[in-house]
């Protein structure tokens, strides 16, 4: 009976890791995801032991009849590709942390290939998701940072380093509403907890991005500011990008993409507001079809695709 090809998928984000096993299908194995907490406040070795437990985990889930065939490991970013390290803005305490080695601790003797948390997701969408067949693709993801990466002529675009495609550090300028203009990051400004921090800072007494989609869905004008900020410097990026590079589609996951049901309709009214050429607003703006899975079905890509 033939071995059924299988990867260790390992994606690392600013409030969790997970790990799972991957098909060749593109598909994660059902039952098969562990997940364990980070956060900015955690330990380096916190962090690393938590790697460590969730791969392992998952390499325990292998059957019979799998046969691992390697490790994908998608981070938030910077990455370091030479050096087989990471840098996450929103983890600044494991800086420099040496992932590759790490992983093939727990899973000697197959390839790991490291990517940029949004590479993965371009990566999967590209492959099974939103941006399937697309020739020019953006696909990001606004949650507890912003992150993307960059389909172009077909193909995933990576760079020098490995951090093309990172949106979220894009620095654009911004009028809130009633109030003078606001100079930031993408992520500064989009974020699901830099939305919840400005809310604050306009006197709204919510804590977290659940009670800020409430609100917005109340109406409480506060929490629709806040929303409709992010949304604007969503579409905003997205607009620069698709005038740099001619998208077709741009697909957005992450949690706080879901704090009201017309996120997106909102990102797509600034984008198109603020393209200046007909082919820039002409970009197709999505959600991700992948249920979540996006990131670790791009971690697996690195080593099935």
């Amino acid at each position: 009976m033939q071995a059924r090809e299988i990867a260790l998928a390992i994606d690392l984000g600013g409030t969790k890791v997970d790990a799972a096993l991957v098909g060749a299908d593109g598909r994660v194995v059902p039952g098969t995801v562990h997940r364990a907490p980070t956060g900015r406040d955690a330990a380096r070795e916190d962090v690393a032991r938590s790697i460590r437990e969730v791969a392992a985990a998952a390499v325990a889930d292998l059957g019979a009849r799998d046969r691992l065939i390697g490790v994908g490991i998608g981070s938030a970013g910077p990455v370091d590709l030479d050096g087989g390290a990471i840098a996450p803005l929103n983890l600044p305490a494991i800086a420099g942390l040496r992932i590759v080695p790490l992983a093939q601790q727990v899973a000697p003797g197959v390839p790991v290939r490291l990517a940029l948390d949004g590479a993965c997701i371009a990566l999967a969408e590209h492959w099974r998701g939103a941006a399937a067949g697309a020739r020019n693709a953006l696909a990001m993801v606004v949650s507890t940072g912003v992150g993307g990466g960059l389909i172009v002529d077909g193909a995933l675009v990576t760079g020098r380093s490995g951090n093309a495609g990172h949106i979220g550090q894009l620095r654009l300028r911004q009028r809130a509403p009633g109030g003078p203009p606001t100079d930031g990051t993408l992520e500064a400004l989009a974020s699901g907890p830099s939305a919840v921090a400005w809310a604050r800072g306009q006197g709204w007494a919510g804590a977290t991005g659940e009670e800020l989609s409430g609100a917005y869905a109340a109406g409480d004008p506060v929490a629709v500011a806040a929303v409709r900020r992010s949304a604007g410097a969503v579409g905003e990026a997205i607009a620069d990008v698709a005038t740099l590079l001619d998208l077709d589609v741009a697909v957005i996951a992450g949690g706080f993409a879901r704090v009201a049901e017309d996120y997106l309709d909102l990102v797509r009214t600034a984008a198109a507001e603020a393209a200046v050429f007909d082919y820039a607003r002409a970009v197709r703006i999505d959600a991700s079809g992948l249920d979540g899975h996006g990131p670790l079905i791009g971690a697996g890509a690195l080593v099935l695709r």
